[in-house]
């Protein structure tokens, strides 16, 4: 088969692997969707994400959704041709009882299209993939793989929103409207905020936000200002001299969710309003079940279309990264296969 596949800085390609085969308790699945996440383009640009660096080349992409194609001994509950996404991550060790249920803070955590263990983990940016059972969520009626590719965003920002408690009728602030910050739009109005203003210095990604449910765009970059005295507020820019405005715009006593991933080595930041104003800084990272709620609503209709930007076939993968990583807003999609033979009827 054919994988996307990082060798070095810059060395993206298209190379021929071998096809998987599932084990017991395994799923091959035909992949037809990936979306690219800031994590790939990292991987492509510098050969590290973070503080995982590239030890050899792998397989990119953790934002899949595809159908069925094969099941191994010991599945029950699926079917061949079944349209599914999937969860990523592979937890390592056990948990503290103090953390029970909170499965995205494990100490290590294999994810799908990661350099921070050795081996590497291989991505689903491939024409099949082989996952465990318990990582495949089935797509709702009506739901495409297209869609379905973005429900591990979306579940992202579901933990964003589920971390700052009830949003119920609340006024709520975004800051940054990248994929992630607009997907938070979408899941704070799901759960019931009251308004969604977003602020980005870009026009294009509020556009965007717009069309995902905000009621009120700002971009800073003309002159628009935060909002003041906002009671609930996501930072999903990740940039850290934009922290000091932030905790200005929110309310004395209210919250502040850091969804947005912040620099692992020193950098500036005007904090203090964060003592003064008695804010509640929460950090919000990755989802534990939230995938399952993500797939649930856009089943019940929720529309991600918005954020879809741009579509490359494969073998144009380059391009594809090439274009996300020039683009200022929105989620570039990889199509990686169309419905193989072994799914038909």
């Amino acid at each position: 088969m054919r994988a996307v596949v990082v060798h070095g800085p810059r060395d993206l390609r298209i190379d021929e692997v071998p096809d998987p085969v599932p084990g017991r308790g395994e799923v091959l699945l035909a992949v037809e969707f990936g979306g690219i996440c800031g994590s790939d383009l990292a991987y492509w640009k510098t050969g590290a994400s973070g503080t995982a660096v590239l030890q050899h080349p792998f397989v990119l992409g953790h934002e899949v959704a595809g159908r069925v194609a094969g099941i191994g001994p010991g599945v029950v509950g699926l079917d061949v041709g079944q349209p599914v996404t999937v969860h990523p991550a592979t937890p390592l060790g056990v948990l503290p009882r103090r953390l029970a249920g909170r499965t995205n803070l494990h100490e290590k955590i294999r994810y799908l299209g990661s350099a921070a263990f050795e081996p590497h983990t291989d991505g689903g940016f491939s024409e099949y993939t082989v996952v465990r059972a318990d990582q495949v969520r089935v797509l709702p009626d009506g739901v495409s793989t297209r869609h379905g590719a973005l429900a591990e965003p979306l579940a992202v920002a579901m933990h964003a929103v589920r971390r700052a408690g009830d949003v119920r009728d609340r006024d709520v602030l975004v800051n940054g409207a990248g994929p992630i910050g607009c997907l938070v739009v979408a899941a704070a109005k799901l759960a019931g905020a009251a308004s969604v203003t977003v602020a980005d210095v870009a026009r294009e990604p509020l556009v965007i936000a717009h069309a995902l449910g905000a009621d009120d765009v700002r971009d800073l970059a003309a002159g628009d200002r935060l909002p003041d005295d906002v009671e609930l507020v996501f930072e999903a820019s990740g940039v850290p001299a934009a922290l000091g405005g932030v905790l200005r715009a929110t309310a004395r006593g209210g919250t502040l969710v850091q969804v947005g991933n912040l620099p692992g080595a020193p950098a500036p930041a005007a904090l203090g309003e964060l003592v003064t104003r008695e804010i509640t800084w929460v950090g919000s990272y990755r989802f534990s079940g939230e995938i399952t709620d993500a797939v649930r609503a856009l089943g019940d209709g929720l529309d991600v279309g918005p954020l879809i930007t741009g579509t490359f076939d494969l073998d144009d993968a380059t391009s594809a990264l090439e274009f996300a990583a020039a683009s200022r807003g929105g989620k570039v999609l990889l199509r990686l296969g169309g419905r193989d033979p072994r799914t038909l009827p």
